[in-house]
């Protein structure tokens, strides 16, 4: 049976949450924004989300999903890389976040050559983990069948390995070449 990873990764933030009077959450990977609206929802009025994409029209789909179901006033988009999450946020957000959300490949319905990179998404990775608030979480769905993706997956792979010593890591399917897996790593 096939398992949707990004219903796995909305119902682990809804778990982890669930009680939290003001979540700051991070989309590192904005895309179509299904994440971003999701955190947004999650938030409310008290919390606060921001996204990150390299690609305006990721931004816009992003935005008009927003609108169309009534949030947005919480959330700020960020047309930058998810490597700059760190110095993009203001201090208030070092050591408050609760969730941070990638989805790594391409941008679905887009220009398939413009990927997530294995460079930039480690950087990235560790940003987040020294933003994270104690209890918060990263939760990552990776998809491998893009160029580049496979050794994006094993660097992901090898990085989860070293975080083990540091981190709860929860898994749902692994590494490999074909089928997209998720991991939630939980400070």
């Amino acid at each position: 049976m096939k398992i949707n990873l990004v219903s796995r990764a909305h119902d682990f933030a809804r778990e982890r949450l669930g009680g939290i009077s003001r979540i700051f959450a991070v989309d590192a990977t904005a895309g179509n924004g299904h994440d971003t609206a999701f955190l947004a929802e999650l938030a409310g009025t008290s919390g606060k989300v921001v996204a990150f994409d390299v690609q305006s029209e990721a931004l816009e789909a992003t935005r008009a999903r927003l609108a169309k179901n009534g949030l947005g006033g919480n959330v700020e988009l960020f047309l930058c890389g998810h490597e700059k999450m760190a110095e993009t946020l203001g201090s208030e957000w070092h050591g408050n976040v609760n969730a941070v959300f990638f989805n790594l490949g391409y941008l679905p319905k887009g220009d398939h050559a413009i990927t997530t990179l294995p460079e930039t998404t480690l950087r990235a990775l560790d940003a987040a983990w020294e933003m994270l608030a104690p209890g918060g979480f990263i939760s990552l769905t990776v998809y491998t069948r893009h160029a580049g993706g496979f050794e994006e997956s094993a660097q992901i792979a090898d990085w989860l390995g070293k975080m083990r010593a540091r981190a709860e890591i929860l898994t749902c399917g692994e590494h490999n070449p074909v089928e997209p897996w998720w991991a939630g790593v939980v400070k």
